[in-house]
């Protein structure tokens, strides 16, 4: 479902913050592991690579921007088998 823009509301910046599930394997993190290690970081136990977005978009409040956003995660943005999100919503200034 593609819905237009009204134009209407505010603007929102929405950063979604995307990991891996726990019980799916990281071979990006465990290399970003090894190499810290390597460069002398022996204290690091685990890393988790993952992935940072910014959508900006018009919404007529906070909660809508929100759930805007989720179907976006769920449709679009990411793999819903291996992936979870956190989503933050902030207002953005009017000019």
């Amino acid at each position: 479902m593609i819905e237009e823009s009204t134009a209407t509301g505010r603007s929102y910046l929405a950063e979604v913050f995307v990991s891996l599930k726990a019980a799916v394997n990281d071979p990006q993190g465990l290399a970003i592991r090894d190499g810290l290690r390597s460069l002398g970081y022996a204290d690091v136990e685990a890393v988790r690579a993952g992935k940072y977005l910014r959508v900006t978009l018009r919404a007529a409040s906070s909660d809508d921007a929100h759930a805007q956003v989720t179907r976006m995660c769920d449709q679009l943005l990411t793999n819903p088998v291996i992936e979870t999100y956190q989503i933050s919503i902030t207002v953005l200034a009017d000019h």
